[in-house]
């Protein structure tokens, strides 16, 4: 027996230094008793297990792959060399059991590995659509409901970070479950920002009211018009500066008083003269302090500083109207003209009746008219405004600036400022492109004196005839005025109608509220010939094409 033992523990030491793996040792089923590492190995690697589900998660979003797909292999070498550790670590004692057939069997797991550049690969993949940048809230102006409104909600950025994930999983192969961790940060401009410019900005809408210092007048900004003066931007109001500078320009013209001066009136065919009166208009530096109060929304009304201004031509001053003589005759017809229309025109030629230009000085229509308003003595009528033929305060004033035009245009007196209606009126006809029109405030009809001596104007009304004369007199001249007629360069057809439904007509009824004109671009062109020598110059006017609208009940 003692024989026999010591030739079993010979065999044994024999047996472990060949490296073999010891009998009844088995990996993931496999058995590898008896074999080398590389043959435990290669049988192992044949037999390898199938990969598991793994259920991959990133925010809302949950896939489910196989572990292979995510970089998951077996690692059969790490699994063969556990058992490998177990043999060399045995006792004689369980090398001798080994040996006669009495070995513990032991089985051991396939463990598993991840290559990390495989999963990230793989997980960038899955959320690379899910990335997103962080989109800013907006807001604008609804012109519906005229009121400024977000148009769209903030969303944070996101980032999800595939690298982090695909090295928990690396280090935890057996996981099946993984989880993609994200990043969010916020937008620049967010909902709640943008809502508090928002109110902000409708805040500001607000009828705003102007007075000037030492007088009664008072001009007023619509809600509208004011909200033309800032935009709502996401940075928070933005002033527009150019639209304040011409709010203010339009609200002093129409609060301002300028100084009268002197002047002629007929009293039936005797002149008399009319004294001249000072004025008082805004201050420049009223500029600076409109600006500040109009943005702010506590305060919907303030005084405009203001300044004295003197008259340039006193009664004394005044030429001797027995010394003039007629220089040219403007006129125009105003037929089939409504009983409001007629009202205004006689109207305004009265007005216009008997003013003075001193030499050297400047002619203004709307100066001389005192102001189309109400107190004025205007009435309601059509006129043209945002597009549109619409009633409007002071409807067949232009009947009498298109005439004054003709009048001082046919004198040859320099044109300063002229400005033509939007389409080709009727009223004008047949002289077409030979009008002026004018809106106050903002539109005004200019000519410099240059005749070297003083101007008068005088109307000539005749409400039954429909005809409308305009003379100028002064100092005799000795230049001679040609006026062309129109060079039409080009004609547009006016589009086809449109149609609107008014609630308020009866079912089947339709009305036309404007009419259809075609557009021309155009021009006429003058000679004078004086002591100067002789020159022409020329006046283009541009009609936009225009549509007939018709109202139409509800069907």
């Amino acid at each position: 027996m003692v024989a026999l033992l010591g030739g079993a523990l010979a065999m044994g030491v024999a047996a472990s230094s060949d490296e073999k793996l010891a009998p009844g040792l088995s990996v993931a089923g496999v058995d590898v008793g008896g074999l080398t590492p590389q043959q435990a190995i290669k049988a192992v690697g044949e037999r390898a297990a199938s990969a598991p589900q793994v259920t991959v998660t990133a925010g809302p979003q949950t896939w489910i792959l196989g572990a292979d797909q995510l970089g998951w292999h077996t690692d059969a070498g790490t699994s063969v060399a556990a058992a490998e550790k177990v043999s060399a670590a045995r006792t004689l004692i369980e090398r001798v059991q080994g040996m006669i057939g009495q070995e513990q069997p032991q089985d051991f797991p396939l463990i598993a590995a991840v290559d990390p550049a495989a999963a990230r690969a793989a997980l960038s993949s899955l959320t690379v659509n899910l990335n997103t940048q962080p989109r800013n809230a907006a807001v604008a102006f609804n012109k519906t409901t005229l009121k400024y409104a977000l148009t769209t909600r903030d969303a944070p950025g996101r980032q999800y970070d595939a690298a982090t994930a695909a090295s928990t999983y690396a280090a935890t192969p057996t996981a099946t479950a993984v989880q993609i961790p994200v990043r969010e940060w916020k937008a620049q401009y967010t909902a709640e920002a943008l809502q508090n410019h928002a109110d902000q900005g409708n805040a500001l809408m607000r009828p705003f009211g102007a007075t000037l210092d030492g007088t009664t007048r008072k001009g007023m900004l619509t809600p509208l018009q004011v909200a033309n003066l800032y935009w709502v931007r996401p940075q928070g109001i933005v002033a527009d500066e150019a639209a304040i500078k011409r709010a203010f320009k339009l609200l002093t013209e129409f609060i301002d008083q300028p100084a009268q001066d002197a002047r002629f009136a007929f009293k039936g065919d005797k002149l008399v003269k009319v004294p001249e009166h000072g004025g008082r208009v805004t201050q420049n530096a009223a500029y600076t302090a409109f600006r500040a109060t109009v943005l702010d929304p506590s305060i919907s009304s303030m005084m405009l500083a203001s300044k004295k201004v003197n008259p340039t031509l006193t009664a004394a001053q005044l030429p001797d109207a027995s010394k003039l003589t007629l220089i040219h005759t403007g006129i125009s017809t105003y037929y089939h003209s409504s009983p409001e229309r007629r009202t205004n025109v006689a109207n305004a030629a009265a007005r216009i009746n008997g003013a003075v230009v001193p030499a050297g000085g400047t002619f203004s229509f709307l100066a001389n008219l005192g102001g189309i308003t109400a107190g004025n003595g205007f009435v309601g009528g059509l006129i043209i405004a945002d597009g549109r033929t619409v009633d409007g305060l002071g409807g067949g004033v232009c009947q009498v600036s298109t005439t004054v035009f003709r009048a001082l245009y046919g004198a040859g007196l320099p044109t300063l400022e002229r400005n033509q209606h939007s389409y080709r009126v009727g009223y004008y006809e047949p002289q077409v492109g030979f009008e002026a029109a004018v809106y106050d405030p903002g539109l005004d009809l200019k000519f410099g004196n240059d005749t070297g001596g003083p101007l008068m104007i005088k109307t000539i009304n005749n409400d039954a005839s429909s005809t409308l004369e305009v003379q100028v007199w002064g100092v005799k001249q000795a230049r001679t005025v040609t006026v062309s007629p129109a060079v039409i360069l080009a004609r547009t057809a006016h589009p086809a109608p449109k149609y609107v439904v008014n609630t308020s007509l009866r079912p089947g009824i339709t009305r036309q509220v404007d009419w259809a004109a075609d557009g021309y671009n155009l021009y006429i062109t003058r000679t004078i010939k004086d002591a100067s020598g002789v020159r022409t110059d020329k006046t283009s006017t541009v009609y936009k094409p225009w549509q007939a609208v018709y109202e139409v009940g509800p069907s």
